[in-house]
């Protein structure tokens, strides 16, 4: 039975989106936070020490150790990074040269959303209803409009953001969604590139870590293609079935099945979900919704419930992590090609909510974002630059020409479309999705060119090292720091180049650093340690470290 289809598209409401303008967007969107920065505090910096091992030869690509400490995560994603290393040095540097494959991740995530929007609006159910004197939209016209929403709303997400920018194996797992979605969408289309992306996207899932996404992606994958009114989709079946028979054997092979639940169902714990959510998810949580509704009647259709499917996958382990945003990432590709589905159906009177929403808000973050880099660069305002100089003591800013041509540059091109958007009525479909991804990469390029140096300053490990160096020297035989983070011992083996030996028996180090958990108090006295200083992170005040020397009438 054909049920009607709710989109009414006529052929000028698929106009194609300019190519060089979205190719534009797309660079101001991957470029940005790819050069001149340090790896940052966090989960960034720990991948990358790991690389930066590997890369340089201080550890092995098997047994890869930071603080003589394993990985928790799997190795193939830090493989990834300690082979750009390796191929690119010494011409370019390691933190730049391990960030570049990862940007490739993103940018083929990006490229993989569209074609997986693409493919499944072209299929028989996502066809806009036949007008009765004709001018409806043609169905590659259609589809491309589409997928152009697609990317865009994919972009205009404000999750993808910072997580998307890092050398983490989430952007592994990113691609990987987004490779199965792909796979799954062009079944019928690319029948053997389709296969061969199926057959790679669930093991390379359970290889970066995400076993459990693997194998419920996979059975969902294959009870979708085994109920398919399509021939070529049941004939699909079996390879997705074998893709996650090799993911579940893989993930035996390498041990890392495991089962974790962190989701306690208290009110803090939903009130975090729900803030996660708001703003991760934006815009998306808006339009998905919106798609669920008008194509009710076609839930169950391949274009609605291939990526409905998927997206659950992604909310549900969020859940189970308690929150988790990294896990939530994997939701975004499934949730942009819903989102695009809204398009054909949304109210204009929503569409304008949508824009002037992005107009205010980015406009106002834009103006900020100018306003503090003159207090940095100025002095004026005089409150903004006292505030500057309270959060990050020790900070001086440098003027750099590039990055200030590039964010007018930027800031001149976001006037113009909102002119252009404002001005006009387009009719194009992706029109609701110009200005939210327009105005997501120009926040990101503002704050990657004129914020850029701060934040370094903030989020690096490198002015917390120069302090520690001052109290250790620059040749101490190793560190001991048994109770310090993973990220910090990172940074202190990359930025000192120390030798730093995090386990938690007992070491033959001449210095320990110890974290300092109550920095009011006096420092502890330590049989056989002389306590030299106290030292914290400039911008972060939680982040204070002791640090001894061993006596020398000490035995170990």
């Amino acid at each position: 039975m054909n049920i009607p289809s709710p989109a009414l598209v006529t052929q000028r409401a698929v106009q194609r989106l300019p190519r060089i303008p979205l190719l534009l967007l797309c660079a101001a969107y991957l470029l940005p936070g790819l050069f001149g920065r340090d790896p940052w505090k966090g989960a960034d910096i720990t991948a990358f020490g790991y690389m930066a091992a590997i890369g340089e030869g201080r550890g092995s690509w098997l047994t890869p150790l930071v603080g003589l400490l394993p990985p928790d995560g799997p190795l193939l994603p830090h493989w990834l990074g300690a082979s750009f290393i390796v191929l690119l040095s010494p011409l370019v540097e390691p933190p730049l040269a391990a960030r570049i494959p990862f940007a490739l991740l993103l940018a083929a995530t990006l490229a993989l959303t569209w074609y997986s929007a693409f493919h499944l609006a072209r299929t028989e159910a996502a066809q806009p209803v036949a007008l009765a004197f004709g001018g409806e939209a043609n169905t590659v016209d259609y589809a491309r409009a589409v997928a152009d929403g697609a990317l865009l709303a994919l972009m205009a997400t404000l999750g993808l953001l910072q997580l998307g920018h890092e050398t983490t194996p989430e952007l592994a797992q990113l691609f990987a969604m987004a490779l199965l979605l792909w796979g799954l969408a062009a079944a019928a289309w690319r029948t053997a590139l389709a296969r061969a992306a199926v057959l790679c996207a669930l093991p390379l899932l359970s290889a970066c870590d995400a076993p459990n996404v693997a194998l419920a992606a996979g059975l969902i994958g294959t009870a979708i293609c085994a109920r398919s009114a399509d021939t070529p989709m049941r004939r699909f079946a079996p390879w997705i079935g074998a893709s996650t028979l090799a993911s579940l054997l893989l993930t035996l092979a390498l041990e890392h099945a495991r089962w974790r639940w962190e989701f306690e169902p208290n009110a803090a714990q939903l009130f975090q979900l729900g803030r996660l959510l708001s703003w991760f998810l934006w815009p998306v949580w808006l339009l998905v919704p919106w798609t669920l509704w008008h194509w009710r009647r076609q839930l169950f259709k391949r274009h609605i419930v291939l990526p409905l499917c998927l997206a659950l996958v992604g909310l549900s382990t969020c859940v189970a992590l308690g929150g988790s945003d990294r896990a939530l990432l994997l939701a975004l590709p499934p949730l942009a090609v819903l989102a695009a589905f809204a398009l054909p159906t949304l109210r204009r009177s929503a569409s304008a909510a949508i824009d002037w929403f992005s107009v205010f808000f980015f406009s106002a973050g834009a103006i900020v974002i100018w306003v503090v880099y003159a207090a940095m660069q100025t002095g004026v305002p005089a409150r903004t630059a006292a505030n500057i100089a309270r959060l990050a003591p020790g900070f001086k800013a440098d003027f750099s020409l590039v990055r200030l041509v590039a964010a007018v540059a930027g800031t001149l091109a976001w006037l113009a479309l909102v002119r252009w958007r404002t001005a006009r009525h387009p009719q194009a479909l992706w029109k609701s999705l110009v200005l939210p991804a327009g105005g997501v990469a120009l926040a990101w390029l503002l704050v990657m060119t004129l914020w850029l140096p701060a934040l370094d300053y903030g989020r690096s490990y490198r002015p917390w090292v120069q302090r520690i160096a001052r109290h250790v020297g620059q040749n101490p035989t190793c560190l001991a720091a048994p109770d310090l983070p993973r990220a910090a011992i990172a940074g202190l083996e990359y930025f000192g180049g120390w030798r730093v030996d995090a386990r938690p028996e007992a070491s033959e180090c001449p210095v320990l650093l110890r974290p300092d958990a109550d920095q009011k108090a006096a420092p502890p006295s330590l049989p056989g340690w002389r306590f030299v200083a106290r030292e914290r992170r400039p911008t972060d005040r939680n982040e204070s470290v002791l640090i001894y020397r061993r006596t020398a009438t000490s035995t170990r």
